[in-house]
């Protein structure tokens, strides 16, 4: 073979350090889009932006490949335990300091205030992962509800649909109930990982609070002042007594979604509910549970969940 039919051997650009020159693009609306996703999610595997942008996930690569070296998105380094060894898993990207800067000059939300390059330096491993289950979570609920023909409402429509509400804090879904536990009154904040709403094909609406559930929190605690599955039910039980969900951001009717590792998991926290408000008692049928095994099988809206009776519920009217 002559040397002329030997195409040129390119550089590789380094996986988790900027290229020192980066290739000139230009950032299309497709590309901005991308940087929409991923400072709405925090963090995002490649796929997820794969999923979310209905691109190829090659083509969704190199675009990727190619806002990281410019500059506007990060692949935090927390992730680097992944490689060599597992070099074939997704990369995980968040939002850089230039993308925000971007996002503000089109009239998004601004955080060009806040120092992202610290932030994802900062963030360990623990973190990441959960933040991701969350996106796993809500993408997949997105997803499907968009291929039955309901419309899905994330949080930030959400809020601005309340806009110029009095919410608790800077998290708009921040809830502070009053929980009294052995004759004692305790103030708890309780902050759910995901809010979102769907609007049926038939007009209906429905409002969910999730919690993704890590396994790590014990069920029960003897100290109520420490976290726990027991705690949080409760928590959420003197909300709903309270009608906070109604007066902070208009929900008259909402059910929260656990979902956890396993289903010995599933069955505990069933326990630990009937513990506290027993089947057919006010508030019991609040909660549905499912285990991140069975979600992964189907998807968040035909998967079965259970409720405090343990027998299997749909989530959406059948």
């Amino acid at each position: 073979m002559s040397k002329a039919a030997i195409a040129p051997v390119l550089p590789r650009r380094p996986r988790f350090r900027r290229a020192s020159e980066s290739p000139a693009f230009r950032v299309t609306e497709d590309d901005f889009a991308i940087i929409r996703h991923i400072a709405r999610h925090r963090f995002l595997r490649s796929t997820h932006v794969a999923s979310l942008a209905g691109r190829s996930l090659d083509r969704t690569n190199d675009r990727l490949c190619h806002l990281y070296h410019a500059g506007y998105i990060d692949r935090p380094r927390a992730q680097l335990d992944y490689y060599p060894t597992a070099g074939s898993a997704p990369i995980v990207y968040a939002l850089a300091n230039r993308g925000a800067r971007l996002l503000r000059a089109h009239g998004e939300i601004d955080l060009s205030h806040i120092d992202w390059g610290r932030k994802n330096r900062e963030a360990g491993r623990p973190f990441i992962e959960h933040q991701l289950q969350i996106a796993d979570f809500e993408i997949a609920t997105q997803l499907a509800a968009e291929r039955a023909g309901h419309r899905f409402i994330d949080a930030g429509e959400i809020v601005g649909a309340r806009a110029g509400a009095n919410h608790i804090q800077s998290n708009p879904f921040t809830m502070r109930a009053a929980v009294t536990h052995s004759g004692r009154r305790h103030e708890i904040g309780l902050v759910p990982d995901i809010a979102f709403a769907l609007m049926l094909k038939n007009g209906a609406p429905r409002n969910f609070l999730v919690e993704i559930d890590r396994g790590s929190m014990p069920i029960m605690r003897t100290d109520f002042s420490q976290t726990s599955i027991e705690r949080k039910l409760r928590c959420y039980l003197a909300a709903h007594a309270a009608r906070l969900p109604e007066r902070q951001f208009g929900w008259k009717a909402f059910r929260v979604l656990i979902v956890t590792s396993d289903e010995y998991r599933v069955r505990s926290m069933i326990g630990a509910l009937q513990s506290i408000q027993p089947p057919g008692a006010a508030g019991s049928s609040l909660f549905l549970f499912a285990s991140r095994d069975e979600l992964r099988a189907t998807d968040p809206l035909t998967t079965t969940w259970r409720s405090v009776d343990g027998q299997l519920r749909p989530l959406l009217p059948q």
